[in-house]
């Protein structure tokens, strides 16, 4: 009887051993992963300004960062987007149907993950993505009926997070104005950069659908909608990096990273 009461404490003892190491390389891994921020918006909303600004505040609080944008308009990578939003296969956006335009983006992010920042996100880093999935989430989400919003929302995500396996965001802001402001912001950046607009953003039906399944996606996807117009005045660009800052703090430091 003692003997058997002592080969039963002995595995028991082997059994929580085996338990506690488990746990400890499960959290080691969990957290070495990256903490990942995506910041998206309207076309003209200033989307890489607020993101790199925010790149900045984490430099001053010391957190390690690295800073991706999207797509990358790489010759490879980015091949078929280019085409894409350069009017290859149309002016019209609905001239490529939201799974192959999904398609394009995706692989150049998949492209660059695998190939450039992927070291990054695993060693712990903050990511901080100007546009990401996010981005298809909203223009190609554009291009359907509101009863397809949801069948294509899923896909989208189980296509880009699962089955290519890039990293889900711990965060997304939408950077959200009329079209109508957009636009104008658009034209002002053309002229001033000498650069002509792609197929997305010289449509108004396009820009103005968008818009519309922004709002949707952002409630369906719990994303932070950040107003950047009152009316018709556009917020300062230091009023809304202050939003955006505030809320990565509290989600930094809930996270244990600040």
């Amino acid at each position: 009887m003692h003997e058997v009461f002592y080969y039963f404490i002995i595995d028991f003892i082997i059994i929580m051993w085996y338990y506690i190491i488990f746990n400890i390389m499960r959290r080691y891994v969990m957290d070495k992963k990256g903490f990942f921020i995506a910041i998206d918006g309207t076309d003209g909303s200033g989307k890489g300004t607020q993101s790199k600004l925010l790149c900045q505040a984490l430099e001053n609080m010391g957190v390690e960062y690295r800073y991706i944008d999207f797509p990358t308009y790489d010759p490879q990578w980015s091949s078929l987007v280019n085409m894409y939003l350069g009017g290859t296969f149309g002016d019209d956006p609905a001239a490529v149907n939201c799974y192959a335009a999904s398609s394009f983006f995706g692989m150049d992010r998949y492209c660059s993950y695998m190939l450039d920042w992927r070291k990054d996100y695993l060693a712990g880093k903050v990511i901080v993505a100007n546009r990401y999935t996010t981005a298809n989430a909203v223009h190609q989400l554009a291009k359907l009926k509101p009863k397809d919003y949801d069948a294509f929302l899923e896909w989208l995500f189980d296509f880009e997070q699962n089955k290519l396996g890039l990293p889900m965001p711990d965060m997304v802001f939408y950077l959200s104005m009329p079209p109508c402001l957009s636009e104008k912001l658009v034209e002002k950046r053309c002229i001033e950069n000498n650069i002509k607009k792609d197929i997305h953003e010289k449509n108004h039906a396009h820009l103005t659908a968008a818009t519309k399944a922004a709002h949707y996606a952002c409630q369906k996807l719990g994303w932070r909608l950040v107003d950047c117009n009152d009316g018709d005045n556009i917020r300062t660009i230091d009023d809304i990096h202050g939003e955006i800052v505030g809320l990565v703090k509290q989600e930094l430091a809930a996270a244990g990273r600040i």
